[in-house]
């Protein structure tokens, strides 16, 4: 995973959390939508995605 990559998700998680604990999003929305946060961050310390993997996806910059 890219640094830009962790950068947006983490930048998406603070985005959310914001609004969950302002009361912008509330009820079910908002915890599912907190739940991706923390899977957001996660992802980002750790510097891997599961879910890139089965498409070969990757934000990693290629080395000459």
């Amino acid at each position: 995973m890219g640094n830009i990559d962790r950068l947006v998700r983490v930048s998406i998680a603070v985005i959310i959390a914001t609004l969950f604990f302002t009361n912008v999003i509330t009820g079910t929305l908002g915890i599912v939508l907190l739940a991706l946060s923390a899977v957001f961050v996660l992802t980002s310390l750790v510097g891997f995605c599961p879910l890139y993997a089965p498409f070969g996806l990757s934000t990693c910059p290629r080395k000459a």
